[in-house]
């Protein structure tokens, strides 16, 4: 005899509507944000307002020196807001301590345009740099000189993602530019991020495997849910890969299209590096 399934109405609604907050809810808000970062080349920043939904993907173009990194690096943690409120998941960065905002930040991504990969280091053992913060420090020295098969076997399905899991053994050295941004973007999925910040990730690549890259980036985002904010110099291919397009202009941000929700146009990114 099988056994009634009870359902408690009430229980039902609450968990419905919890979902969906959870999926309404911005999964990065900005507001009022002001950034006066020490380095006095790095632009100032002031009534920064963004939101970033889950899954989202966000291009910020403009030229060099106009603030794209040190906002990128403030959504990292990496630099304090001077004024305003950051939340990211639901938790308001300003009133973490040390502790509880490096732990906030491996659900954070970052791929830099130098990907800071460690040369004399083999493939395998840069992506896995990417579980340093869930990993002790004795965990971390141990998979330098024997890793676990399961370990191997993560690392290995973070390479499959970009096409790269023959390379696993590979010196890095042994590297073209392009294998090595991917080895870059691997290492920040193995994180499995909810948001991923790319900082000039193309800058210094051929159009073809920037193309790649950026195709890649935006893909790996669509399938695994999560949020992509890159920062890029080339309209045209913010146009092509991106769901917004943001123009970071004298400290300020300049919403220049959407796709989403409602399919916007490109209205204003022709024009975009014209004007003063």
């Amino acid at each position: 005899m099988t056994a009634a399934i009870e359902m408690n109405p009430g229980n039902f609604g609450a968990t419905l509507a919890a979902s969906a907050l959870h999926i309404n809810t911005p999964l990065l808000s900005l507001k009022s944000v002001a950034i006066a970062p020490p380095s006095v080349d790095a632009a100032i920043m002031t009534q920064i307002d963004l939101q970033v939904a889950r899954g989202e993907r966000v291009a910020l173009v403009g030229p060099s020196g106009t603030g794209k990194t040190t906002l990128l690096r403030t959504v990292n943690g990496q630099i304090r807001a001077h004024t305003g409120q950051i939340v990211f998941d639901g938790v308001s960065m300003a009133s973490l301590s040390a502790t509880a905002l490096r732990q906030l930040r491996c659900k954070i991504g970052f791929v830099a345009q130098k990907h800071d990969l460690v040369e004399p280091l083999r493939v395998h053992q840069n992506v896995m740099a990417g579980a340093l913060g869930r990993w002790s420090n004795g965990r971390a020295l141990r998979y330098l000189v024997w890793p676990r098969q399961d370990e191997l076997a993560e690392c290995q399905a973070a390479l499959a993602s970009v096409g790269l899991a023959h390379k696993l053994h590979e010196p890095t050295t042994a590297l073209s530019g392009g294998e090595q941004q991917r080895v870059a973007i691997a290492r920040a999925l193995v994180q499995a991020p909810q948001l991923l910040l790319a900082d000039e990730p193309v800058a210094s690549l051929d159009p073809g495997t920037a193309n790649d890259i950026l195709g890649l980036l935006t893909s790996l985002a669509y399938s695994r849910g999560m949020a992509l904010i890159c920062s890029l110099h080339q309209p045209d291919l913010a146009a092509r890969y991106f769901d917004r397009i943001i123009e970071v202009r004298q400290g300020t941000l300049i919403e220049l299209s959407a796709k989403h929700p409602a399919g916007g146009s490109r209205e204003g990114v022709a024009s975009l590096g014209h004007a003063s």
